[in-house]
């Protein structure tokens, strides 16, 4: 019978497996390993076989890389030591400067020389290329052509440093905010962008008021070769607020609807994430309704000219082309203009103007009508708002036609960054309205958003330029174009439902709060709107006669 042995077995007292390391794998090393691990490559010396991160740990270990296989040069990398201590020789345009000072001198007299073709430093004869001429401005060198498209005399360099190095300026907020006001809302645009409301009815009119001239179709016809100056006119412009409108005093104790407003400053919030400037809107709230109101004087009665713009115009307020200037000439502009493109006797609406004082201002008073409308918001919100119109147009069917008149105006083309309206306007009217879109964005949608609220049929629009760029007091009338309001609309990118979302949540807003005056004011420098709590008696006027709404007259 064999012998057996039982093998010496080892006891582990604080866990389980063997305690030592057997004789024949000693100093050996070892990698733990998985039977659950894939296999990859056989053997992966870099460690980078799989860069793409989607099988970086497809094969790897449970038990982490480990660096037991690793190769440590340590030793090797002291034992070196460098012998060759010669610097590497430079190429010769490397050298010295006066080497690179004579090729940028050759480079430029071959260049005059390719652009007169004569004869270049070395003797050849450089004739001009196809299509250069002598004079023409094809010819010119690759500084020369650098500086005229990165503007005058300066470089592309000298550009690039200008717009990268220079600080932004702060703007002013269009009133200045007082220490005791409240912010109760704060509202950015990427968050009013988004509102989008659809239950808003059809427009109903409740009277018309004022008088219209008819528009004279001749200045449609008008081009560069045959413009016509700008003829000043003297008729009066009225800028009557909200609350002292006689019409909407009446409707509001008539109840006729829960928020009343003008046209110009329904626009200008409903606009607001178009807008770059600072501006504000008076709130009031009696009781369930809201007066949306601006001040005495205020900003909105201006247009704003390149306000949108990439580069705006000088901040500096004494310069001629300075931002204040600039709003206060488009507006001049745009008064005369819309006188000046209509004649004819004046086609009277229902009722006569409600903001004529004396008789003798009747005749003096410019061709403007006033159209109240109402809208049903839903959630028993009614809104009242006061439009007008500026020009009646008769169909060959009889029919008349009730539209807005607006204009753009060019003041410098070099410093604007425009278009040359007097080189482009004829043959790509198209190309300059895209950079006027670019520069106008803010204005042109106020205007068409006032066209479609107004139910106007047309919007033309004129383009008026100065005659000399350095005078600002004479203009001349290039063209005038005519645009449908809600195809224009369309072309715009002006969505009405984030129109009517962003003055539904500002109504929604006020409605909550208690009875009092509010202001809604634009940040001048960021693209927010707030809404501050302000005390009763702020910007009330000395002449204010303290009449309040029960007491006002009626107007028939």
């Amino acid at each position: 019978m064999a012998n057996f042995q039982l093998p010496e077995i080892q006891v582990n007292p604080s866990g389980w497996g063997p305690c030592t390391v057997p004789q024949k794998f000693k100093d050996k090393p070892y990698q733990p390993f998985s039977k659950g691990d894939r296999l990859g490559k056989v053997a992966d010396w870099m460690g980078s076989v799989y860069q793409d991160r989607r099988y970086v740990s497809k094969y790897s270990s449970q038990f982490g890389g480990g660096q037991q296989y690793a190769y440590f040069h340590d030793e090797d990398e002291h034992s070196f030591q460098l012998i060759d201590y010669t610097k590497t020789q430079k190429p010769m345009y490397q050298r010295n400067q006066r080497f690179r000072f004579n090729q940028q001198r050759l480079r430029r007299q071959q260049q005059l020389a390719q652009q007169r073709g004569g004869v270049d430093i070395r003797g050849n004869f450089v004739g001009l290329k196809k299509g250069q001429q002598a004079g023409d401005g094809r010819g010119k060198t690759t500084q020369q052509q650098q500086r005229g498209r990165w503007g005058g005399n300066r470089g592309w360099g000298q550009r690039r440093w200008d717009q990268r190095g220079q600080q932004k300026t702060n703007r002013e907020a269009s009133v200045q905010v007082k220490d005791d006001w409240e912010i109760i809302e704060e509202m950015d645009f990427p968050r009013l962008s988004k509102l989008k409301y659809f239950s808003v009815g059809d427009a109903e009119d409740i009277l018309t008021a004022g008088g219209l001239m008819f528009y004279d179709k001749s200045y449609d016809k008008i081009n560069t070769k045959t413009e016509k100056p700008l003829i000043r006119s003297d008729k009066i412009f009225h800028t009557v607020t909200t609350t002292d409108d006689p019409i909407i005093r009446k409707l509001a104790r008539e109840e006729v609807g829960t928020v009343f407003a003008t046209d110009a400053v329904l626009v200008a919030l409903m606009c607001a994430t178009r807008s770059h400037y600072s501006w504000d809107i008076l709130v009031q709230k009696i009781g369930s309704r809201i007066f949306l109101d601006k001040r005495e004087h205020s900003d909105l009665d201006l247009l704003t000219v390149n306000e949108t713009a990439a580069e705006p115009p000088n901040e500096d307020k004494q310069h001629m082309n300075s931002p204040g200037h600039l709003a206060v000439e488009a507006t001049y502009i745009n008064h005369n203009f819309s006188q000046q493109v209509v004649r004819g006797t004046p086609h009277r609406m229902a009722r006569s103007n409600p903001f004529i004082e004396e008789a003798d201002d009747a005749a003096n008073v410019a061709s403007v009508a006033y159209r109240y409308r109402k809208w049903n918001l839903g959630g028993g919100v009614v809104l009242v708002a006061r439009c007008e119109h500026d020009a009646v147009l008769a169909t060959p069917s009889g029919d008349l036609q009730y539209g807005l008149i607006r204009c753009l105006n060019d003041w410098d083309t070099k410093a604007s960054g425009s278009e040359d309206w007097r080189a482009k306007l004829d043959m790509q009217r198209t190309a300059v309205l895209a950079t006027e879109l670019k520069n106008n964005s803010y204005k042109l949608a106020k205007w068409t958003l006032q066209a479609l609220l107004g139910g106007s049929e047309f919007l033309r629009l004129g383009y008026v330029s100065r005659v000399h760029t350095k005078d600002s007091s004479k203009h001349v009338i290039l063209a005038v174009q005519q645009f449908n309001p809600r195809d224009f609309a369309s072309q715009i990118n002006l969505h009405l439902d984030n129109a009517w979302g962003i003055l539904r949540c500002v109504v929604d807003i006020c409605a909550k709060q208690k009875d009092g005056k509010y202001l809604i004011l634009k940040d001048p420098n960021k693209p927010v709107v707030r809404l501050y709590d302000i005390p009763d008696d702020t910007f009330e006027s000395d002449s204010s006669d303290g009449e309040d709404d029960n007491g006002a007259s009626d107007t028939e």
